[in-house]
């Protein structure tokens, strides 16, 4: 398994970012090949985390692409700053 961690600081409205990421993005990444999950953690202090978690590291790198489309055409008001973005395989998992 294959997973791609995104952190957004700056945050400006976490709630309305949290319902277009469930009502627009959610879906979106669900039709990416081998999808396992998806996480969107409201962190606190304007701080947002994403986790996508795939079979393969080409759902991985796929779920990165479709994230940056989506944060420009649909977030980019609510989330100002560029992610810091991580992916990798998963070693353990429980």
């Amino acid at each position: 398994m294959y997973a791609a961690v995104r952190r957004y600081e700056g945050v400006t409205d976490p709630a309305e970012a949290g319902r277009r990421v469930k009502e627009g993005f959610l879906p979106l990444i669900q039709k990416v090949p081998g999808f396992v999950a998806y996480y969107w953690v409201a962190a606190g202090d304007g701080v947002m985390v994403s986790t996508s978690v795939f079979e393969d590291q080409a759902g991985a790198v796929e779920s990165i692409k479709r994230a940056a489309d989506f944060v420009r055409e649909n977030l980019a008001s609510l989330l100002p700053n560029p992610p810091q973005v991580t992916a990798g395989e998963v070693v353990a998992f429980g």
